[in-house]
């Protein structure tokens, strides 16, 4: 799913793919020291700010590198605690880890830091039944996807490839998927700041996704 047509929107009623007039870089599966802090670095070079969505056992594992996330002021969402796939889980497994990360987001909250608005989250794999996008749904959570999935953990996809994909299917709203994970490290990092001043060149105002 590289480039949801619009009927992903009626067969996800509770999914988000494109949303406002901006463009949204987001950015899976950390946080880790081995990435995470070179994506920050890359950020703030040229000014804009992202929505991490973290996985909440790397979020215990590294809550030093959670707390750089957040000082520098980008958005976090949820994608769960230990990265389930929701069609290979049952309800009551998935809403417990979606709990959890709750749980790990306030254990590990710096000093001096307020809880922020924790009302995004996106399924792991994109995969999530109805009943579970429904729950969420009902807790008030914002189910986050994307138009444009890099596939930048892919070995096989070069980063001329995701840049390609980037210029040719960025839209207003587009929202685009990173992953600042292992898998993805080296690829994701030459091709992001080049996506980032073609979108820029473009007249494209690059947000976090807030609200």
């Amino acid at each position: 799913m590289v480039k949801p047509r619009d009927i992903w929107q009626t067969l996800y009623p509770y999914g988000v793919f494109r949303t406002g007039k901006d463009v949204y870089l987001t950015f899976d599966d950390g946080p880790i020291p081995e990435v995470t802090p070179k994506v920050l670095a890359i950020l703030d070079k040229y000014g804009i700010k992202a929505t991490f969505f973290m996985v909440g056992e790397n979020i215990d594992k590294h809550p030093e590198v959670f707390a750089q996330v957040l000082a520098a002021g980008h958005s976090i969402g949820n994608h769960t605690y230990n990265h389930l796939k929701g069609w290979k889980t049952s309800f009551d497994e998935y809403m417990g880890n979606v709990e959890k990360w709750e749980e790990a987001v306030s254990r590990n909250m710096p000093h001096g830091y307020h809880t922020p608005v924790l009302n995004r989250f996106r399924p792991p794999y994109g995969k999530a039944t109805f009943r579970q996008r429904r729950a969420l749904h009902k807790r008030g959570y914002r189910l986050i996807y994307w138009d444009i999935l890099t596939r930048d953990y892919d070995a096989s996809v070069t980063p001329k490839a995701m840049l390609q994909l980037i210029q040719r299917e960025t839209r207003p709203g587009s929202i685009i998927n990173f992953h600042d994970s292992l898998k993805s490290n080296e690829r994701m990092l030459e091709v992001l700041p080049q996506a980032i001043e073609w979108l820029q060149a473009q007249g494209y105002t690059l947000r976090t996704l807030n609200s």
